[in-house]
């Protein structure tokens, strides 16, 4: 039997152990799912004859490198920060290694020492990243192929519910991690070129400089700016391209409502309150509002955000019960951002047979023999519940599916990567589409930037 050894049993890792599982029987595979709560590793594991189950604290090296040796190739789905012992044991052991997460600098000061040692030390092959690389190069290679030039490369990615579960003013609930949703766009500001022109989006304007999207069958989306669309010019060969952008898809209306928790200060997670525990949602609330012996709460945070009574932003925050009395804070000394979570957390959490939505969305503009064009490019993928979510199946099946093409030496380049080549993009993506992860093209007239498209 060859081990494959899975580091984390978080939510997005029940279609990752699920596909390894059905396929164990087959490829000749035992499944070995470490994580700190024995619990959450045994409730992926099923009893499944072919898996074990085992506490593993990757903090505790004897348990960790006892693990990794007796691996034949690791799959880290833990926190991005904690994957470099693991990735130095598999040096050190001489293992391949696969992560969903963005290659760090430390990561990839590693990249030599895979090379010497022949390991394929893959990352970024979840949904954004990962989906997005494969599916956005297969497209720009076949550009190129064509003798075609780069003009334009737009992409959106957004994890969503889906219309049958869309219960809330908001339409939105959780589908991974709370806490990178409340910190979304800080720590400096969204970069991106837009023909030829810089432009620079801080965190306290970047809710308010959205994107419109028509998405073919979908619907209407918004979109705001990811943090650095900069640094893909080198990584997918476009350094001279005019127009550059990455963002983030949400519902037409989310992101002037959560503007309003930025305005506040709500999102901030650089300082704690005390007792923060014994506060009521309400007494967070009036935390950030100006002090007044007659006025209420409610007036108080309708006068300073200027927001109507009969507007929708109003409905969306009564609905959250920020104003509420006897709903209880409970965190010791919490930042501003773990409270707001934790209030969000009560309205957005996936119920039991809620279903989530994936939203990927590509536009290249290129000229060909002199003439413009423009393909767009899209994909939805809907969850099947809470536990198998659209967010679980396209992070865990491409972290899967490399992992196995690896160990049957399919994907062999070794080095700390990417899945931006054709030797990993096209096999994966083949196989994706057999689990209803497929692109849709449709070539439409290049118009080039439209600044129309553009909110703020």
């Amino acid at each position: 039997m060859r081990n494959i050894l899975i580091i984390g049993a978080g939510r997005s890792c029940s279609s990752l152990i699920k596909y390894l599982l059905d396929k164990s029987t087959y490829e000749n595979l035992h499944i070995i799912v470490g994580d700190i709560s024995i619990d959450e590793a045994k409730n992926k594991t099923q009893n499944h004859p072919n898996s074990t189950a085992i506490k593993l604290d990757v903090f505790n090296e004897a348990e960790r490198t006892t693990a990794v040796k007796n691996a034949d190739i690791v799959i880290s789905m833990l926190p991005a920060r904690f994957h470099l012992e693991v990735a130095k044991d598999c040096i050190k052991f001489k293992k391949n290694m696969v992560t969903a997460s963005y290659i760090s600098e430390e990561m990839d000061a590693l990249n030599a020492d895979a090379k010497a040692n022949n390991l394929v030390f893959m990352n970024e092959i979840g949904v954004d990243p990962g989906i997005d690389h494969m599916s956005a190069m297969q497209v720009i290679d076949s550009i190129h192929d064509r003798g075609g030039k780069m003009l334009l490369f737009e992409s959106f990615t957004g994890g969503l519910v889906a219309p049958e579960s869309d219960n809330n003013l908001w339409n939105y609930k959780f589908t991974w991690n709370p806490r990178n949703v409340v910190l979304a766009g800080q720590g400096g500001a969204a970069m991106f070129i837009q023909e030829g022109t810089y432009k620079y989006i801080p965190y306290h304007k970047l809710f308010r400089r959205t994107e419109f999207l028509q998405i073919n069958g979908t619907g209407k989306f918004e979109a705001y700016a990811n943090r650095d669309s900069l640094k893909y010019r080198g990584i997918y060969g476009l350094e001279n391209i005019a127009t550059m952008y990455r963002g983030t898809i949400r519902k037409i209306g989310f992101s002037r409502a959560w503007n309003t928790f930025i305005q506040l200060g709500m999102t901030d997670d650089t300082y704690t309150i005390e007792h923060s525990e014994n506060m009521t949602y309400r007494d967070f609330t009036n935390l950030f509002l100006a002090y007044s012996p007659t006025d209420s709460v409610e007036l108080k945070l309708r006068s300073y955000l200027k927001i109507d009574q009969d507007d929708v932003m109003w409905e969306k925050l009564l609905e959250l019960d920020i104003f509420s009395t006897t709903k209880k804070v409970g965190l010791k000394n919490a930042t501003p951002a773990q409270i707001l979570q934790k209030i969000l957390s009560d309205s957005w959490t996936l119920e039991e047979e809620d279903k989530d939505m994936i939203v990927m969305h590509h536009k290249f503009g290129y000229e060909l023999d002199g003439k413009k064009h423009q393909i767009e490019s899209s994909m939805v993928a809907t969850g099947e519940n809470q536990t198998y979510t659209a967010m679980a199946k396209t992070v865990g099946l491409p972290v899967a599916i490399a992992a196995l093409k690896i160990l049957n030496g399919e994907i062999k380049t070794p080095g700390v990567q990417r899945p931006i080549t054709k030797e990993v993009y096209t096999p994966i993506l083949k196989e994706l589409e057999e689990y209803g992860i497929i692109f849709k093209e449709k070539d439409v007239t290049y118009l080039g930037y439209n600044p129309e498209n553009v909110t703020g």
